[in-house]
């Protein structure tokens, strides 16, 4: 029986390894479609290691289990895989692929979310992160408040019974790209992430109510403001997209620079 991890068992360490041979391929050709040197997360056992070392670009691939990364370098010599934690490596590739444990997928986005140096990324998630983070069914706090510099979208729902063990949830395929041009200034992105924070968990109903609670406007305000946009007053946080945030945001919480 093979050595537990130092830093636990399969359960501590949240593996979940695919094995239908149709995802893999089709994680991979996401991947092809990217450009740039690739960083794997949670390689695993290589399950999708092997195939991305095929497409003959510049990859590192990292994982926790000491064990799996010795078994990893002797089957795939010519491939750079490191014992490294995902919480704790830069993230400075162009392109991020994995298998993220379920355990920390959440932990792991808002890394990703918060740092520079890579451009795109291929992740099979919880199926609920996925569609949530993509928006499917109603935005989240956290999709909004990085929707102006991060693109979601949704690429396919993996049944559990594609991985083994066994997962209690199914998976998803989510990709995320950094936008060329930022729908909100970078420097402003701390005080944008308050904004957003305090209409979703403002008091009120529909968005006038919140935005004036929120962003501390008086009534007609809020409502011009909504009006302006040409947003149904009844619409709600989850249901606004990334260019009715960054619009929001320049009409109502920066009126300073309105225009300017």
């Amino acid at each position: 029986m093979r050595n537990r991890s130092a830093h636990g068992g399969r359960h501590e360490l949240g593996q979940n390894f695919l094995i239908h041979r149709p995802t893999i391929q089709g994680i991979v050709d996401l991947v092809a479609a990217t450009r740039g040197p690739i960083l794997e997360i949670g390689a695993g056992d290589g399950a999708l290691t092997a195939p991305l070392a095929r497409l003959g670009r510049d990859l590192v691939a990292i994982d926790l289990d000491e064990h799996r990364v010795r078994a990893l370098r002797r089957r795939l010599p010519h491939v750079s895989v490191e014992h490294a934690d995902a919480l704790q490596h830069p993230l400075d590739r162009s392109v991020v692929v994995g298998n993220l444990p379920y355990h920390v997928t959440t932990p792991i986005l808002r890394r990703m979310l918060a740092r520079g140096g890579w451009q795109q990324a291929i992740l099979l998630t919880q199926w609920e992160v996925a569609r949530k983070r993509a928006g499917v069914g109603g935005g989240t706090m956290m999709t909004a408040q990085s929707a102006p510099w991060f693109a979601f979208s949704l690429h396919g729902r993996v049944p559990a019974r594609h991985f083994a063990p066994m997962p209690s949830v199914d998976g998803g395929v989510l990709r995320i790209e950094r936008r060329s041009t930022p729908l909100v200034h970078p420097r402003d992105r701390s005080r944008y992430e308050r904004f957003v924070q305090a209409i979703f968990t403002g008091r009120g109903s529909g968005l006038p109510a919140l935005l004036q609670h929120g962003a501390g406007l008086t009534k007609g305000q809020a409502r011009g403001v909504v009006a302006r946009l040409g947003i149904a007053p009844d619409r709600l946080p989850r249901d606004l997209r990334s260019e009715q945030w960054a619009a929001l945001w320049r009409e109502a919480a920066d009126p300073p620079r309105r225009g300017g």
